[in-house]
């Protein structure tokens, strides 16, 4: 009886897995399709209009993750997961027919609910499992953010087919078409294959809802806007900012990308078993810290500095005699000039978008050359300059070390994610639908917002990196909070010990 129990369990956990990854490759379409229209020119669409493109979908898919669990609790995962697969597929479909902004705005809305698949399938996959493997589970089931990986890894190379490398740019719509169809067929496949079960606990909706009260579940929530919030928005970000800061085709883009979505999915079952045997708080304490550090190496922009360098002022009155490249003779004095040509540490770099042909640099470098100001016959006073100085400081950014870790990164939010509902399993154990649906709302919102925040701080400060610096701060305020929490958590020990003590002493003194 037990050993069909757990073949049912593991069943449901493969089916909702599964869902889930195919739900979640729906919900980022648009970080590739829509990028992919734009700089083919399909369609003229501002930076502004991109961005609620990208964002839309994202926002509907965490919104709703309350209310989808909330019902998940209610009526079951059975009926909501395959519900939110038939759903999806509809304006996934109609998305191959948009020609306007409107249309595809209003069709996001619509498939947008596949991001909803979230709530219900930790809703229903907890309750086929006990507690002390809630973390694993979930997990496991977490890991169908890869989702994500997939369509970055997959759906531009088939763009690039079914347009036949460009040449016939309208076959684009057979994509959204190819969505449509997994979701339905994934939809029939979990309907037939699962098995409804709701918690035999019954609630009211105020019941339902009241850990919201709790600032511990909003504290989750902005742990979760940064593991999983954060990894939405770069699943999506990071293909212009490949294509913007390294040059690379949409389809190489789409394949550096998935070495950050990829491991944030393989990882975060990982992350679950890890937060079952050390706690979660340990494991979220290490993925905080571990991400600010790696950020931190990404602070600094991909750049190229002219300043004013070490010139060459004369020692001694006199008359200039010679004058080169080289060396500048001012009577019987020698001034040896540093140059391009001398210059050992000189990297050669041409002005504009460039190929990394520089070779592998790990830090800045600085090269320094001085050209002469003087000419044949000029009579010079002490001190005067003679060659002036220029410092051209170039930092390459190698994109191997910012794969390296981006893909660290990853690792860290997938790890950290499971981490989250690890807590969520231990507090709330018989509201995970609830609990997990709010927390689930922020971090979606962090997939929303993210974007936004990233291409403001861009507009105004023309730097790419600042999405780094954006993100560090968030992990710090995670941090911060967390040791907040800890300390709270110890003293309110101490205070419990302390009490309980003072009865004991008070009854042995009686």
């Amino acid at each position: 009886m037990e050993q069909n129990l757990n073949l049912i369990s593991h069943r449901i956990l493969f089916l909702t897995t599964i869902s889930f990854i195919v739900c979640f490759a729906s919900w980022v379409i648009n970080g590739v399709l829509v990028t992919f229209l734009v700089n083919n020119r399909v369609f003229i669409w501002s930076p502004v209009e991109i961005g609620w493109l990208l964002g839309v979908p994202i926002l509907v898919g965490s919104v709703f993750r309350l209310p989808i669990g909330i019902i998940t609790d209610k009526y079951g995962g059975k009926l909501v997961m395959s519900s939110i697969l038939f759903f999806s597929a509809i304006p996934m479909y109609f998305l191959s027919q948009a020609n306007t902004f409107i249309s595809f705005l209003l069709l996001g809305l619509g498939f947008g609910l596949a991001g909803t698949s979230f709530a219900a399938g930790v809703a229903y996959t907890s309750l086929w499992y006990p507690k002390e493997k809630q973390g694993t589970v979930l997990g496991i089931f977490g890991a169908g953010n890869i989702g994500a990986s997939l369509t970055t890894l997959i759906a531009p190379s088939v763009l690039d087919k079914l347009t036949s490398h460009g040449a016939n740019l309208d076959a684009w719509r057979t994509l959204p078409k190819l969505y449509a169809i997994m979701l339905i067929i994934v939809g029939i496949i979990f309907l037939f294959g699962t098995k409804n079960k709701i918690p035999h606990e019954s609630k009211s909706m105020g019941q339902r809802l009241s850990p919201l009260k709790e600032i511990r579940v909003w504290r989750f929530g902005l742990y979760y806007f940064f593991v999983f919030g954060s990894f939405v928005a770069l699943s999506q970000w990071l293909i212009p900012y490949y294509v913007n800061v390294y040059s690379l085709s949409i389809v190489t883009a789409g394949f550096m990308a998935t070495a950050f979505s990829l491991p944030a999915g393989l990882f975060r079952a990982g992350g679950g078993w890890l937060a079952d045997k050390v706690g979660a708080r340990m494991v979220l304490l290490w993925v905080f810290g571990v991400c600010i550090v790696c950020l931190f190496f990404l602070f600094i922009p991909r750049m190229e500095i002219l300043a004013p360098g070490q010139g060459i002022m004369a020692v001694r009155p006199g008359t200039v005699t010679s004058v080169s490249n080289n060396e500048i003779v001012v009577s019987e004095d020698k001034y040896f000039l540093q140059n391009k040509e001398n210059d050992s540490h000189q990297v050669m770099i041409r002005f504009g978008i460039h190929n990394d042909n520089e070779g592998f640099l790990f830090l800045p470098t600085a090269s320094i050359s001085q050209e002469p100001k003087v000419k044949l016959g000029d009579t010079v006073s002490k001190g005067q300059l003679l060659a002036s100085g220029v410092t051209h400081v170039y930092f390459q950014a190698n994109r191997w070390i910012f794969s390296s870790l981006i893909f660290l990164i990853g690792i860290m939010m997938g790890i950290g994610g499971a981490a989250v509902y690890k807590h969520i399993s231990d507090y709330y154990p018989t509201n995970i639908g609830a609990v997990g649906g709010i927390v689930g709302v922020l971090g979606g919102l962090g997939g929303f917002f993210g974007p936004i925040f990233f291409g403001y701080l861009l507009r105004v400060s023309g730097v790419w990196t600042t999405c780094w610096m954006f993100l560090a701060l968030i992990a710090a305020i995670c941090i911060v909070l967390q040791r907040i929490a800890i300390k709270a958590i110890i003293a309110n020990g101490k205070n419990k010990l302390n009490t309980q003590f003072k009865i004991t002493n008070r009854e042995t003194i009686q």
